[in-house]
C-alpha cells in the first residue's frame, strides 16, 4: 500500500484530465502513477458532482448524529421510567 501524499493541485489536475479532457480513469492513473481507487476518490471529492457527494455525506453525518442522540435520549427515558416505577412501588 502506497503512503504517497499528493498536493491538492495535483489531484485537481488529475480530475480535470478525466472530466474536461475526456481521458479514461485507467489511462490517467497509469500516466500519473496513482491507483484508480485514489483517482475515483479524487473524482468524488473534486469532480463535477462533488457538491452532491458532499451534501450527501453531510446529510448522512447528520442522520448518524441524530440516531446516536435518539439512542441516548431513549436510554435516559427508560432509566427514568424504571426509577419512577421503583420509587412508586416503595411509596406504597
Amino acid at each position: 500500500m502506497s503512503s504517497k501524499r499528493y498536493p491538492e493541485e495535483f489531484k485537481i489536475e488529475a480530475v480535470r484530465q478525466v472530466t474536461d479532457r475526456g481521458y479514461s480513469v485507467a489511462d490517467v492513473a497509469g500516466r500519473l502513477d496513482v491507483t484508480t481507487h485514489s483517482l475515483y476518490a479524487w473524482l468524488k471529492k473534486y469532480g463535477p458532482d462533488a457538491n452532491k457527494h458532499r451534501t450527501k455525506a453531510e446529510e448522512q453525518a447528520e442522520i448518524n448524529r441524530l440516531k446516536k442522540e435518539l439512542k441516548r435520549v431513549t436510554e435516559e427515558r427508560d432509566i427514568l421510567k424504571k426509577a419512577a416505577a421503583y420509587f412508586a412501588s416503595h411509596l406504597e
